[in-house]
């Protein structure tokens, strides 16, 4: 049997691959610049000052939950925040994020430190607390950080890039020092995704935004050991209520950009759901990952076009599932150029009645 309610409800019972009467949907980044409301509040404070205040970072978070009730409610953050807390220095600007103390040698690796999440970034958890009981059993509540090797990029590059020539420089020649630093990082990312559970994350995503830009034989060296460390050491959430029959809660997504060729691995990392991008068909990843839920794959693309158009993606995007375990969801994150119309017909375009339902994705699974 499948239930319609509550939200959260569904979007457990989809993660773990039990039955819901819809896919669960929401957007990465769908607390963002396309809104109008939050441009309202950014144009007051900085991008670091809306993160670190509650009250800010709460009001953004339920912008797009006041206007398309999706089923997953993520807190507004960044994933550098627990890099800063660690003794990086880390700014935000318009150009992105500038890290002007690189970490290239073993000493610099030594500088950084494990913390308490609870009394270095206190604000977050007081963030979700705050989402938690503003969204009671409507929604789920969901916490994010980092992967390890993408906080591991970003420290050692000094920011983005577009060949990360100086962390896959430090693979081949500092390999004991690129470990270390993975290996400090998959700690301080268990410990946050286990702190923001137990302040009200119903679930969490691991965001391995650049490990996309490795081959297989190093993404199974490198990228995917840290995040399996980090993902082994969260500490779930008691029983969940609305986590039927199974008594699971806590539920671990884990998104990779550009993961086509990554699939089988990742399915190794621990994660409940493998988040996909666009760049590889839904049906092709259900036969390649036939035992996990999936998350994704809309091309954020298409939601710059025409609000019919939209939906007609959107209902194929379900189509494609063929009724197994699926979060609608986008590719990557929603863009600042989205119209509001194209963002609404998607959501809308998720939920409409005759939408396939979701049935058991792995009834062996126990």
């Amino acid at each position: 049997m499948t239930r319609s309610s509550p939200s959260a409800a569904r979007f457990l019972d989809a993660s773990f691959g039990r039955p819901v009467d819809r896919p669960p949907v929401w957007m990465m980044r769908q607390a963002g610049r396309y809104l109008s409301e939050y441009r309202d509040v950014r144009r007051k404070v900085s991008f670091l000052e809306l993160c670190r205040t509650p009250e800010l970072a709460v009001e953004v978070s339920l912008q797009p939950f006041r206007r398309f009730q999706p089923d997953g409610v993520i807190f507004f953050s960044d994933i550098l925040v627990p890099v800063a807390a660690m003794g990086a220095r880390v700014e935000f600007g318009d150009a992105g994020p500038d890290l002007p103390e690189p970490v290239r040698t073993l000493a610099d690796v030594d500088r950084l430190h494990t913390f308490d999440p609870s009394a270095e970034i206190g604000f977050t958890g007081e963030i979700l607390s705050t989402l938690r009981r503003e969204v009671g059993d409507r929604a789920a509540v969901l916490g994010f950080a980092g992967a390890p090797w993408t906080l591991a990029s970003y420290l050692v590059e000094g920011g983005g890039s577009r060949s990360f020539a100086v962390i896959k420089q430090m693979m081949g020649r500092e390999p004991r020092t690129l470990r270390r630093l993975l290996n400090l990082l998959a700690d301080v990312v268990g410990e946050v995704l286990s702190f923001q559970i137990e302040s009200g994350a119903r679930a969490v995503q691991l965001f391995d935004t650049w490990a996309g830009e490795l081959t297989v034989r190093d993404y199974r060296e490198w990228a995917l050991p840290a995040a399996a460390r980090a993902i082994g050491q969260i500490r779930r959430a008691p029983p969940d209520p609305l986590a039927r029959g199974m008594g699971e809660n806590g539920p671990v997504i884990l998104f990779v950009n550009g993961c086509g060729h990554l699939l089988e691995a990742m399915s190794e990392s621990g994660a409940d759901v493998l988040s996909i991008d666009w760049r590889v068909p839904l049906s092709q990843a259900r036969l390649r990952v036939p035992d996990l839920s999936l998350q994704g794959n809309l091309d954020p693309g298409v939601l710059l076009g025409p609000a019919e158009d939209v939906a007609k993606r959107t209902r194929d995007l379900v189509a494609e599932t063929g009724g197994r375990a699926h979060i609608v969801n986008l590719g990557h994150g929603v863009l600042p150029q989205t119209p509001i119309e194209s963002a609404q017909a998607f959501f809308d375009a998720a939920r409409e009645p005759g939408v396939l339902p979701v049935e058991a994705a792995a009834e062996t699974r126990a």
